[in-house]
């Protein structure tokens, strides 16, 4: 490798400009003297020649790259080095939330290892930070445990896995969490439709002909007593009342078994729709104009009661890809519950909005100001058959669910701060 010395450009620049000063300096004193002055100006010229060229070569050389220094790492080093890039990149984009808990000041330090850990605890997520924090430091270590955590779609579920570590003769936790609601939901309402299909099915396998039969017998009577009064002379009085005292009996209790047996018949029915919901059939769709139909539809009955139904849209221009018959069928249900809801409630009611969240998802929240559901409720209100109503038939929401699913989205009860009850729709 060869080198090449000589003066730098610098120290030649300053040079130049020293002696130009000088030479001013000397041709100043000795303005007296022509023949000096001109030679004076010459030199300067040339020193000027000298100094451009200096400055131009200091320009090109603060334009060239700064070469790398090349330093030599042994291979075992350097594939030690890619091993632990590549380890933390896997950790770092892992499906899962990973958190390391360290003991400080007495307290357990909670703080994300990657990507999924801080999305969990992002502003959007986790609503109660100090509150899902103590849930992880009352889990136990080397099991598998389920904790309810707060955010602002509802109450979530997540699995929790911890394990004990030493590092630099540390003990510290490593926290594994993976939110399961949507799984959860997903498997609780398959195991709930195939039941209420195979229940449906044996019932209505049994009730039908049960209907038949005691409407055939109900005919038959009719038909009996035509021809019983064709001979009432040949009875005697006693004879004849017990007579018609036992057709009364019997066209009573064979219209009683029909008319049980079509109400079983219309009540499972009902809950077969459950599972015959269509396949969603996605359109685009302007979320001003389905609440502007929502509204033409019940804002009639809640003025009527003295209430009022508040419909929102942030922005106004705001579309979703969705079935839109499907949406406002579910939306029509918990605009429904919320009438029941605020039967009693002075000034009632009821708030629709529809805005656009963190990651481009549209959120519609109904929210009313009626008493709300009771916490020891909430987890049941979605369960097919469940209901606190004298006359609910407990597949409002449940059908609410299976519309909401069916479209991508999800469906929660969240928590009012004040009163009232909340529902959030997320797509």
């Amino acid at each position: 490798m060869a080198f090449k010395f000589g003066i730098p450009t610098r120290f030649r620049i300053t040079v130049y400009v020293i002696t130009l000063m000088g030479l001013a300096a000397f041709a100043a004193q000795n303005s007296h003297a022509p023949r000096l002055i001109v030679t004076c100006g010459l030199l300067a010229l040339l020193i000027t020649e000298m100094l451009r060229r200096a400055l131009h070569t200091l320009e090109r050389q603060s334009q060239r790259p700064a070469q790398e220094i090349a330093v030599a790492i042994p291979l075992h080093q350097q594939t030690l080095a890619a091993n632990l890039l590549t380890l933390e990149a896997h950790l770092e984009h892992a499906p899962i939330a990973l958190f390391c808990g360290s003991q400080s000041a007495g307290n357990e330090l909670v703080t994300p290892l990657n990507t999924y850990a801080r999305r969990l605890i992002a502003p959007g997520r986790v609503s109660n930070l100090p509150s899902f924090y103590a849930k992880l430091a009352a889990s136990d270590n080397g099991q598998r445990n389920i904790i309810n955590f707060d955010t602002e779609r509802g109450q979530e579920r997540a699995l929790v896995s911890i394990n004990n570590i030493h590092i630099h003769g540390a003990a510290q936790r490593l926290i594994a969490i993976l939110p399961i609601e949507s799984e959860l939901e997903t498997v609780a309402f398959n195991a709930w439709q195939q039941l209420v299909h195979v229940l449906t099915h044996e019932i209505m396998n049994s009730l039908t002909p049960v209907a038949s039969l005691s409407r055939t017998a109900h005919d038959l009577l009719a038909e009996m007593r035509e021809k019983i009064g064709a001979t009432i002379a040949e009875k005697t009085h006693a004879e004849l009342i017990d007579a018609q005292e036992i057709g009364n009996d019997l066209s009573t209790a064979l219209d009683a078994i029909s008319r049980r047996s079509d109400s079983l018949v219309g009540f499972v029915s009902n809950y077969r729709s459950l599972t015959n919901v269509p396949t969603a059939a996605p359109e685009r769709v302007r979320i001003q104009q389905l609440f502007s139909r929502l509204a033409a539809l019940v804002d009639p009955a809640w003025q009527a009661g003295g209430g009022k139904a508040t419909f929102t849209v942030e922005p106004t221009s705001l579309e979703l890809m969705i079935d839109s018959g499907q949406l406002e069928q579910a939306l029509i249900n918990l605009l429904r519950n919320a009438a029941e809801a605020t039967a009693d409630v002075k000034n009632r009611a009821v708030t629709v909005n529809a805005r656009l969240t963190r990651g481009s998802r549209l959120r519609i929240e109904i929210s009313d100001n009626g008493p709300g559901v009771p916490e020891s409720l909430i987890p049941h209100i979605f369960t097919p058959f469940f209901t606190t109503k004298t006359k609910g038939s407990g597949i409002g929401l449940a059908m609410v669910r299976q519309l909401v699913h069916g479209n991508g989205g999800t469906v929660r009860y969240v928590k009012a701060a004040n009163q009232g009850a909340r529902f959030i729709l997320t797509f």
